[in-house]
């Protein structure tokens, strides 16, 4: 008897239960005078908001340094958080998940170093995760010198800029698909 291949399925979404922990979308300490806050929404090829994805950036302090802190990535088992996050240190690492509209917030320091925040996202539908980053406008001057935006068509460029919106604000809008399907990257 011929077997034929069954259908394919699309993971989760189980991120709800496992993933978010509290306040890990606060990479900067509350209250830090050089916080950034930068939010979206996470669209589907249809346009349509994505309520169950997941966002995780990561990025340099704002010396340049890479290390982040111990226990970054590690739960703490009475919490929930991070094990790393004692709320003054920086981390360099975060995760956000989009509420019921799509929307998402982290509140991070400017990274040093680089123009941008790296960014994976995990939604349902995809099998595999997605990586981008969120140029933060005030890169644009010296964006020749990045080899990822001179590469791209101007059109394309665009759908990689955070947005500002008022002091310390920034809006990065993800599309999944479509005509403003944001631009990601593939690595070997």
């Amino acid at each position: 008897m011929k077997r034929l291949p069954t259908p394919s399925q699309t993971v989760g979404p189980y991120f709800g239960q496992a993933l978010p922990t509290p306040d890990g979308h606060a990479i900067a300490p509350a209250g830090h005078p050089d916080a950034l806050t930068v939010h979206g929404y996470v669209h589907d090829g249809a346009g349509e908001p994505v309520p169950d994805a997941l966002l995780e950036f990561w990025q340099p302090a704002p010396d340049g340094s890479r290390t982040g802190a111990p226990g970054s990535l590690r739960r703490d088992p009475a919490t929930g958080g991070h094990a790393g996050r004692d709320g003054v240190t920086f981390t360099g690492f975060g995760r956000a998940a989009t509420d019921a509209d799509g929307h998402y917030t982290l509140r991070t320091l400017p990274p040093g170093g680089v123009p941008y925040l790296s960014v994976c996202v995990f939604a349902r539908g995809l099998l595999h995760h997605l990586y981008t980053r969120a140029y933060m406008t005030w890169g644009q001057e010296n964006e020749g010198d990045d080899p990822l935006l001179a590469a791209l068509p101007p059109e394309r460029r665009e759908t990689l800029r955070t947005r500002p919106e008022g002091p310390g604000v920034h809006r990065f809008d993800i599309h999944l698909q479509g005509a403003k399907e944001t631009v990601f990257l593939a690595f070997d």
